[in-house]
């Protein structure tokens, strides 16, 4: 199952409550990396988050089936909150989350297969693996682009190992709109985790998006670190600052990416 996920998440939960703790005022009034909210906002869905996982009928939810769109309706409904109840919101129901996410990597619902709007259909044990990606990109990436300190979080290789598994798990059904006219098949190579690797390819005749470990020397090959690709392949940056393609053939296919 992903008990690795699970220490990653409480790595990353601890991270989390450190930095939240530390926030002024002023930082947490900042605009962070996440196009209108404020550092307040991002931490606000970060508890949201958990919040539904423990218990979706206690919270707003969204109906759209977007899961971008829907996760603006508990931030809006909580925009005038302090940052004192922001972090009650995340200790309270992170903890909560969290069990949560640890009875999932039991069976029978480990492998019980969920659909989950845009992200795709995921095992449930998966789930964990999504909140460290999303804890990750928020901390690090979002956060810290208002806050430094967020910004120099460690790159925790077993945080960046379980959200490199979510990305490339949930990276054909999120972006298979926009791979359906691609052709060229990658291989992703990361700089900052030793021996993970994946490629991204076509079934034959045309078929669907697969990913599967392991590289394969008939695709051209994007060398990148895992850190880095947390944040072009969401589209908070752009690939060609921070990957070696080895050949331009693929490039569409990388502009495709647009990971949640």
């Amino acid at each position: 199952m992903s008990q690795a996920a699970m220490d990653a998440l409480r790595a990353e939960h601890a991270h989390a409550l450190e930095l939240f703790d530390s926030l002024t005022a002023d930082e947490w009034a900042r605009a962070s990396g996440c196009a209108g909210w404020r550092v307040q906002d991002v931490a606000q869905h970060m508890a949201a988050t958990f919040h539904m996982i423990a218990d979706r009928t206690s919270i707003e939810l969204g109906t759209s089936g977007q899961t971008e769109t829907d996760a603006e309706v508990p931030v809006q409904a909580r925009r005038d909150w302090t940052p004192a109840q922001v972090c009650a919101e995340y200790r309270e129901w992170s903890d909560k989350g969290i069990a949560a996410l640890a009875a999932m990597q039991d069976e029978p619902l480990a492998e019980m297969v969920a659909p989950l709007g845009d992200l795709g259909s995921h095992p449930l044990h998966t789930v964990a693996n999504a909140i460290v990606f999303d804890h990750y990109c928020h901390l690090r990436h979002d956060i810290g682009a208002a806050v430094r300190r967020a910004a120099d979080l460690p790159h925790d290789p077993l945080a960046l190992e379980c959200s490199i598994e979510w990305m490339m798990a949930g990276l054909p059904q999120m972006c298979a709109a926009a791979l359906e006219p691609c052709r060229v098949g990658v291989n992703l190579v990361f700089t900052d985790l030793q021996h993970v690797s994946y490629r991204l390819v076509r079934a034959p005749g045309d078929g669907p998006w697969e990913v599967h470990v392991g590289t394969d020397n008939s695709h051209p090959v994007a060398v990148t670190s895992a850190h880095e690709f947390v944040s072009w392949g969401t589209k908070r940056s752009d690939w060609r600052a921070h990957t070696q393609l080895s050949d331009q053939a693929a490039a569409a296919t990388l502009d495709a990416f647009n990971i949640i």
